[in-house]
């Protein structure tokens, strides 16, 4: 009989020789520090720098896709308090909700990674954060705090990413109402990091966006505004 560790690794290796057969292994090149990090198994979503009503931004275009434009900090890892983002939203995804693992897209997401102790996480977390590394070149953060656009869920409702609580959410928007026109967010991102996670955050290595559709197999696009960090 296989003991659990035996089982554990077993279906990891699994993941990794599927993924490694149908995802590319690296991220693509840089633009002024900022990558496309793919999915293992997904294809990527479309990332280009343009302009919507009169603001520089970035276009996010998903077609069954779901991919990473990321950033890490110029300076390195540094304390942070407040946060400002902004997105432009076209519509939103049928049947789409960030709480349900099998439909789990979203138009528009805000991702921030902070550092910690991973030697601390549970085994098989670390044994996941292997995996990635081995698959994209890139090691996830510590903890990840996402602020979303929602379909459904309600805003202010904390989610903890079915596959891996070291990934936790924060709806700010919900529904149409507010589609077709810049949302401007203002977060206290320590605060917010307590809320999701109960404990002190670290310090702050990195932010992304992401639109993906690959659950749902739909189609998106969507604006980001600036990220700015007080």
């Amino acid at each position: 009989m296989f003991t659990p560790l035996r089982t554990l690794l077993i279906t990891l290796l699994a993941a990794l020789l599927a993924a490694c057969a149908s995802a590319p292994p690296t991220a693509s090149p840089s633009v002024d520090g900022w990558e496309n990090i793919p999915i293992p198994g997904k294809r990527a979503t479309r990332y280009s720098w343009a302009e919507k009503d009169g603001r520089p931004a970035f276009a996010a275009e998903a077609d069954a896709s779901a991919s990473f434009w990321m950033k890490r900090l110029p300076g390195g890892p540094q304390p942070v308090h407040e946060v400002e983002f902004s997105w432009w939203v076209q519509d939103m995804l049928p049947n789409a909700n960030v709480g349900v693992a099998e439909r789990s897209d979203a138009v528009a997401r805000v991702v921030f990674g902070f550092e910690g102790d991973i030697d601390a996480l549970p085994l098989k977390t670390r044994m996941m954060f292997e995996l990635a590394h081995a698959l994209t070149g890139h090691t996830p953060p510590y903890a990840s705090l996402v602020y979303v656009w929602d379909a459904e869920l309600p805003v202010g409702t904390v989610v903890i990413h079915p596959r891996s609580d070291r990934i936790r959410k924060i709806v700010v928007d919900s529904g149409p109402g507010e589609r077709r026109h810049w949302r401007d967010h203002k977060r206290d991102l320590a605060a917010d990091f307590r809320l999701a996670f109960g404990e002190e955050p670290g310090k702050l290595a990195s932010f992304a966006v992401m639109t993906d559709t690959d659950n749902t197999r739909s189609r998106a696009k969507t604006w980001y505004g600036e990220i700015k960090l007080k």
